[in-house]
């Protein structure tokens, strides 16, 4: 089926959609049903956001009867702390649950929204991913599976539904298929990725997925008119984050937080709408996912908790448009990275607190699509250009964009005299946030469940005891920054008696490359011995990396130490002891059959899925050291 016919047929289905029939009242007290339609791994190339090679008539149609929101982002570029938010109505920075699968404890006064939902009389359905990085035995629904809806409810009893699917997710990148119905040659490929043929056929079949998923949100709407319920119900249209392409899932550009969210609020309901609504019209107001649970609750009669951080733009208990909107990254999968983010909707601020990393670190599961491979082969090869190989190279501590005139986020303004005055303001902003919520992404991941033993990280990070925040996140502002001049004062974080703050101490040193790590040559050696394994593990990637032959070799000792995921062994001091060695690439070939030695899963960890997280990096270094395990 070429374009032209799969427009015709998807516009078909449009054109029978939903915007009629009749529905009782949803109970004594009139509350609206809530159907929330939402896709993975898509963000806003679609029609009504002005993509014209997008095909996706029925979600157009939807827009042309409700609004879009020009600006929504899901806080997190990957689906579970994504999902997180949503369903706590919090940054899960503030909570600990910023890492994949963290699996973290809540605070006991966080509650999931379906429960408040559910005390309302709602039948409350999700279909059907949880998929979160807290750990609960009530999930709030009255049910969670690929068969939940609805239409099991009893009569007259109110709904909130959940319908998601995952046809659009980044492995359908990556299905096997001969051709696409959207024209690689016509396709556009962003400043950032190179135009080859890998990158044209991948974005082809990402318009040809989005299209799916349109199709079946017309299904969908189908449903709810045939039912007579389309008068009675408010919908929702979102993804779940940018496109599953590289440098949109899993970072933090515009591209990866940048989602569709679209809105019908039928005549009965419309005063329950945001202010600004009007059918076919379009809000400049900053949507988060943070504001999602808010909204939820708010549209059936809830007034939000205090302790729900995002803001409602629907219903009795709407508030004002923030000025401002967040983002932040964790850990994707086995790799470790930090960033956070905030807009003013023109703007775009990102602060990175890993800049010794590279963008493009190796994850398993990102270099399975084609595209992603054939990006770094072409960088190896010299073919890039200055935008296209940035991904591949040591991050900048800050970074600032102009999304109306760069949208593909590749002209950084952080030194731009010009944006000086934006680039205080929003980077103030961003570090009063991060003081605001207490961050916890400030301490290694390991010591988030350390120190919060007993109790949970949300509560442990309003402990000053526990986690005194000032000191550690003064500690990583002047560590992320390459300021030869502040190198005295790291030095003397490394006698700091907090663990956190000596942490990144030894991060400014690697931070500032091989000069700072000659004149740092003796604390270095010294915190090899630190009481934190996360300290000992940093001072030995800076060794490593940058110290002298006898020094490289100590290094790599130290980390063969603590590298092994033993049975008695802690997973995160496994994993940030792997991936250090995975950075020495041949300074470690010595070591090869220690490595190979490597146990493939140890001890408990929050979840199983680190077993995979842990074998992925054994795999990868003993790749690079031409090696297989045993």
């Amino acid at each position: 089926m070429n374009r032209r016919e799969l427009l015709k047929k998807s516009a078909l289905a449009a054109s029978a959609v939903w915007f009629g029939g009749n529905a009782k009242a949803a109970d004594g007290t009139e509350r609206p049903n809530i159907l929330w339609i939402t896709r993975e791994d898509h963000g806003p190339e679609m029609g009504c956001y002005g993509a014209e090679f997008a095909t996706t008539p029925n979600v157009d149609a939807m827009a042309s009867k409700g609004m879009i929101f020009e600006l929504a982002w899901s806080c997190a570029p990957v689906c579970a702390p994504a999902r997180t938010t949503i369903i706590t109505g919090m940054y899960p920075p503030s909570i600990g649950a910023q890492h994949m699968r963290s699996m973290v404890d809540m605070p006991e006064y966080v509650k999931f929204y379906p429960r408040f939902l559910r005390e309302q009389g709602y039948y409350c359905t999700n279909n059907s991913k949880q998929d979160y990085n807290v750990r609960t035995d009530d999930k709030g629904w009255n049910e969670s599976s690929g068969k939940a809806t609805y239409q099991n409810r009893k009569p007259g009893q109110p709904f909130f539904a959940i319908f998601n699917a995952t046809v659009s997710h980044e492995s359908k990148l990556r299905s096997k298929f001969d051709s696409t119905v959207h024209d690689p040659a016509k396709v556009r490929i962003p400043a950032y990725h190179p135009d080859n043929a890998e990158s044209r056929r991948d974005w082809a079949r990402y318009y040809d997925i989005v299209t799916a998923t349109d199709e079946i949100a017309g299904e969908k709407l189908a449903d709810l008119d045939r039912a007579g319920l389309a008068d009675e119900t408010i919908v929702f249209y979102y993804g779940d984050h940018g496109s599953g392409m590289s440098r949109s899932k899993r970072w933090t550009y515009n591209s990866g937080l940048s989602v569709p969210m679209v809105v019908y609020f039928p005549p009965k309901w419309r005063h329950l709408a945001p202010k600004e609504y009007k059918p076919g019209g379009k809000s400049d107001r900053m949507v988060n996912f943070v504001d999602l649970a808010p909204t939820v609750l708010s549209l059936a009669g809830v007034r939000p908790p205090e302790w729900m951080q995002g803001h409602a733009f629907a219903g009795k208990f709407q508030q004002p448009k923030p000025k401002y909107m967040f983002g932040f990254r964790g850990r994707m999968d086995a790799r470790y990275d930090f960033i956070r983010t905030v807009t003013d909707g023109r703007y775009h601020y990102m602060r990175n607190y890993n800049p010794h990393f590279i963008y493009g670190q190796y994850v398993a599961y990102n270099f399975v699509t084609p595209s992603t491979a054939a990006w770094k082969r072409d960088y190896d090869a010299g073919k890039l250009n200055e935008a296209q190989s940035r991904f591949w190279e040591l991050k900048p501590s800050e970074e600032l964009y102009d999304l109306k005139a760069d949208p593909d986020e590749v002209n950084n303004l952080a030194r731009s005299r010009e944006h000086r005055a934006k680039l205080i303001e929003l980077r103030k902003v961003l570090r009063d946030w991060c003081r605001d919520i207490r961050d916890l992404g400030f301490l290694p991941e390991g010591e988030i469940h350390s120190r919060s033993k007993g109790s949970t990280p949300g509560d442990m990070a309003r402990d000053d005891t526990k986690y005194p925040f000032d000191r550690i996140f003064a500690a990583a502002e002047i560590a992320t920054t390459r300021r030869a001049r502040d190198l005295p004062a790291i030095r003397k974080n490394l006698r700091d008696s907090d663990s956190a703050v000596r942490y990144w101490g030894v991060i400014g040193i690697l931070n500032r490359g091989r000069r700072a790590v000659a004149k740092s040559r003796d604390e270095l050696i010294a915190a090899l011995a630190d009481d934190s394994p996360y300290v000992r593990i940093v001072a030995a990637l800076s060794l490593g990396k940058y110290g002298d032959r006898a020094d490289q070799r100590r290094a790599v000792d130290c980390l063969l130490e603590l590298a092994p995921w033993t049975p008695d062994g802690d997973v995160f001091v496994s994993m940030a002891a792997q991936n250090a060695i995975d950075k020495l690439d041949g300074k470690a070939a010595y070591a090869a059959d220690a490595i190979k030695a490597f146990p493939s899963k140890g001890g408990r960890s929050p979840d199983g899925r680190y077993n995979g997280y842990v074998n992925s990096l054994l795999k990868k270094t003993l790749a690079d050291l031409g090696a297989k395990k045993r």
